[in-house]
């Protein structure tokens, strides 16, 4: 059975108005959800949510990140006769845009709603019909007559746009909406405060800004909380459909959270911290968790944002497997959500001094200079 609980927090935060930068709707709901399950709560410079619930230990600290910024649209120049252009604030595909409904918010936090268009078929030059028009190309349409129109709405160069889509179940455990990627991450991370117990390892709990166009909200938190250890939570790709090869596919719906093993792109690759991902699977196999091993080529998570800082800091991801990634249909399984959750309480209240020597950097004694 389905629990309604956990999918009204999700269907709470998929809705809501987050792109990169913008995020300020999603904190206030990740505020009140996260302040009656930790002992602090601030926001940082930047943005990035920050509760701690203390353990046994104030000393060993484990970082938890999931981040609450979305894919979404900039407005760069409005035309004469009231069209507004546009580029991506994250990683767009052009296809998914084309006949989709946006949300705009102004300077004042009124919501204007629009359309995006593209030059029609019956007026493209001959051959051309067919093909996916760049987001050069493309354009929102607010209903305005020209820019004084637009103007005063409210809109201007600068204001940002998301996908306007509500949150639907698709049958019992299934179900689709708009920012799965990384509103299903955030949900996760509030339900494991609420079930998290008596720990040794004291919890930072950390909603991050900016993670679509860089990492950039993990890095400054990680920076900052210099923790033992790291987990990032995030959407990874279910390409189970027809016409993917099975190895192909990363991950699939219903067969549990992902641990990472590597992702990356042209940036290069990462690697999750051996010895996190044997913790994690162990901790699987205990508790009769389903779970995936990830290989995911083409994208990365907070986990890279904040491995790298000062001296290093382990990390690793617990991913939720999600179909038709940031597009306005994404589809994932409630089950693995909720298991990903037991799956990161778990890791987080088992943490101890073991694990944390084992992830220590080792000094080998012995070297005698002097004889070489």
């Amino acid at each position: 059975m389905v629990n309604e609980e956990f999918v009204t927090l999700l269907k709470s935060l998929s809705e809501a108005f987050g792109p990169s930068g913008f995020e300020d709707e999603v904190r206030e709901l990740v505020i009140k959800e996260m302040e009656p399950y930790v002992d602090e709560l601030e926001v940082d410079k930047w943005g990035n949510v920050i509760g701690v619930k203390y353990g046994g230990r104030r000393d060993l600290k484990a970082m938890v990140a999931a981040h609450m910024d979305e894919i979404g649209l900039l407005i760069d120049s409005i035309d004469k006769n009231g069209f507004l252009r546009f580029r991506g604030i994250g990683g767009w595909n052009e296809v998914t845009l084309i006949g989709q409904r946006v949300r705009i918010k102004t300077q004042d936090g009124k919501v204007i709603k629009g359309v995006i268009g593209s030059r029609p078929p019956h007026v493209t030059p001959p051959g051309k019909e067919r093909e996916a028009p760049e987001m050069k190309d493309l354009f929102i349409d607010i209903g305005a007559g020209d820019l004084g129109e637009v103007e005063k709405l409210g809109v201007r160069v600068g204001s940002v746009a998301v996908l306007d889509r509500e949150f639907n179940t698709l049958n019992s455990d299934a179900v689709t909406g708009k920012a799965f990627d990384d509103r299903v991450g955030l949900a996760v991370m509030l339900w494991s405060l609420r079930q998290l117990r008596e720990s040794e390892a004291t919890v930072y709990a950390v909603a991050t800004v900016q993670e679509e166009v860089g990492l950039r909200g993990a890095q400054v938190a990680a920076e900052r909380i210099y923790p033992d250890f790291a987990i990032a939570l995030d959407t990874t790709i279910a390409a189970d459909v027809p016409g993917v090869p099975e190895r192909e596919s990363v991950t699939k719906l219903g067969a549990g959270p992902a641990i990472k093993i590597m992702d990356g792109g042209r940036g290069g690759l990462f690697i999750a911290h051996p010895a996190l991902t044997s913790y994690l699977i162990d901790i699987a196999k205990a508790n009769n968790i389903p779970y995936q091993l990830e290989v995911l080529i083409g994208g990365t998570t907070d986990a890279l944002g904040i491995a790298f800082r000062r001296d290093g800091i382990p990390a690793t991801t617990i991913s939720i497997p999600t179909r038709y990634v940031h597009s306005p249909v994404e589809v994932l399984k409630i089950s693995d959500a909720l298991n990903a959750s037991k799956l990161l309480t778990l890791a987080l209240q088992k943490a101890d001094e073991k694990l944390v020597n084992s992830l220590r950097a080792r000094l080998i004694k012995g070297t005698n200079r002097a004889n070489h």
